[in-house]
């Protein structure tokens, strides 16, 4: 007989880690305690679940405890809580939750794959019937009885992360009146705010309703409502509510063995996943790991980076060496017909850790614009001031966001540079992208601005730059000025009249061009620069600009 392994929990981390080390090792004696009903489940299909997407509830269960036994030879132990690790002595501690019965189990590794619990803030009537956390089965299970059975007329979700805007759109669709209660100026707090804004539009025409940069003070009984007052002091009567505000790595069983728990709250644990003690190895939303880009330790709650954690600590427990090298936190969520996703780090981390970046917009179409069917896809690229080393990127669009997303973490993992992206060969034709893929188009707009090629100003820096005496100009057409709107005080000289009235203009003033989304204004600033005017090309255009100073 080979080790004993002993892992805590199951789903994403301790599933993935049990099935890993038993194709490592025929030899090894494998035991999982999991303290809920369900080893493996698709935790991240729960919301399409209530909304009806996922009609059978069967699909969310990956494996059951008898078919791990089967398949793996592996003795996994449901409605079995972990309560205590002693080190020293090399045992684990498990209450059965249906009897209560406790008892030891030696091990000889241990991984810890606890998960995270849902923030529960110790709010007045936070107790009260019909408010939620969804975080497994059962909890699905609660919400879509109450939507299936009693059909709600309206729901409050607190919180605009993934599980708040995933639940926005189900409840939408069951016929739910829903409004997210959001704290921020913006949901999607992974995206920085003015690409956020390009979602907030979109939600409420899908009569989502967006209450922001507002927080839940009480909840109270109303009849037979609950009565969701928010500390600005508004009052929202509601059937349901969903609360997602957050998550914090469950560590109580780390502490308690005294193993070290990082800056963030999440476990602390080396390149092999090992933690403080070199016989447990830790994975998943519990632990803290390294930001590939910036190098900090941050936590990341994502299936994919735990699924390659369990499989290399599993590896690290049977004797093998593997090394995990961070995460880039990639992300992409659904949104009704519009999708977000971002990768790498955002300019509000960038920020915090005094990391010197540039930013670029871009706006480009999904795929030929002469096929049909085309629509916008917005993308946000930080990168090195010197070497033009991608370092992060957002991308909010209808078609396409995943792919390209995909593209850049690849990127910034191999240590591209947006030169680099100039010279990617992806994959073209008409219904799928364009000759120049917006990759590329990121690529040569970033390219430029470090070449000198161009020169620009961000949204957030026109207000100074016109009290300073900058002179915009408007280079769209009258069309686009009556339809589409313009930013006062701005000349109007359409791109294709710049150089005919260039007598117009004074090369002792400060010139920002600007159109849609920003090509047409690249094209005026190298005709302005080489005839000797000084200009500055306001990135992404009036698209940008417009969202980003909306205001709900």
């Amino acid at each position: 007989m080979g080790i004993k392994l002993v892992i805590v929990g199951g789903v994403a981390g301790g599933a993935t880690a049990a099935a890993r080390a038993r194709r490592v090792s025929e030899d090894a004696e494998i035991v999982v305690f999991e303290r809920g009903e369900y080893i493996s489940f698709a935790n991240c299909g729960l919301p399409y679940y209530i909304g009806n997407v996922i009609k059978r509830r069967a699909h969310l269960l990956l494996a059951t405890p008898e078919e791990f036994k089967k398949t793996y030879n592996i003795d996994v132990r449901i409605f079995s809580e972990v309560i205590g690790i002693n080190p020293k002595e090399k045992t684990v501690e498990i209450k059965n939750t249906a009897t209560g019965k406790k008892y030891r189990e030696a091990y000889d590794k241990l991984i810890l794959s606890p998960g995270a619990e849902p923030i529960k803030p110790p709010l007045e009537g936070i107790e009260l019937e019909n408010i939620f956390n969804l975080r497994n089965i059962p909890d699905s299970d609660r919400i879509k009885k109450i939507v299936d059975e009693r059909n709600p007329q309206c729901a409050v979700v607190v919180g605009g992360g993934f599980i708040g805007l995933e639940m926005a759109e189900n409840l939408t669709e069951r016929g739910v009146k829903t409004t997210i209660v959001e704290m921020l100026d913006q949901v999607m707090p992974s995206l920085d705010y003015e690409m956020a804004t390009l979602i907030h539009d979109h939600l409420e025409a899908k009569n989502v309703e967006l209450e922001l940069e507002n927080g839940v003070k009480s909840f109270s009984k109303a009849n037979d409502q609950i009565l969701v007052t928010t500390q600005k002091g508004r009052e929202i009567a509601c059937d349901l509510v969903l609360l997602s505000v957050g998550i914090r790595p469950e560590n109580s069983l780390a502490k308690q063995a005294i193993l070290k728990i990082g800056p963030t709250g999440g476990i602390a644990v080396d390149d092999t996943m090992r933690t403080s003690d070199p016989d447990i190895y830790a994975v998943g939303d519990a632990v803290e790991v390294r930001d590939i880009v910036t190098g900090f330790p941050i936590l990341t709650a994502l299936a994919g980076p735990a699924n390659k954690q369990a499989r290399i600590a599993a590896d690290n427990a049977l004797g093998r060496k593997t090394i995990f090298t961070g995460t880039l936190g990639t992300s992409v969520v659904k949104v009704f017909d519009m999708v977000l996703a971002s990768t790498g780090a955002n300019e509000k981390f960038l920020k915090k850790h005094n990391i010197p970046y540039l930013v670029s917009y871009t706006h480009s179409g999904s795929h030929a614009g002469y096929y049909p069917g085309a629509t916008n896809t917005s993308i946000k690229i930080l990168f090195s001031p010197g070497t033009g080393k991608v370092l992060g990127a957002q991308i909010v669009g209808r078609k396409g966001v995943d792919k390209r997303i995909d593209v850049l973490a690849t990127a910034i993992r191999a240590k591209m540079t947006v030169f680099d992206l100039e010279e990617l060969e992806l994959a073209y034709a008409p219904p799928y992208s364009s000759a120049k893929d917006p990759i590329n188009i990121c690529g040569f707009v970033a390219a430029n601005i470090l070449k000198g090629d161009m020169e620009i100003a961000h949204w957030s820096e026109l207000e100074a730059l016109q009290k300073n005496g900058a002179i915009l100009i408007d280079l769209r057409t009258r069309f686009e000025l009556k339809h589409v709107g313009k930013i006062e005080g701005a000349l109007h000289i359409p791109i294709n009249d710049l150089r005919s009235r260039l007598s117009e203009l004074n090369k002792q003033e400060d010139y920002i061009p600007y159109c849609a989304v920003g090509y047409r204004g690249y094209l005026a600033h190298r005709i302005l620069v080489q005839n000797g005017f000084k200009s500055k090309n306001l990135s992404g255009g009036i698209m940008t600009y417009t969202m980003a100073n909306k205001k709900e």
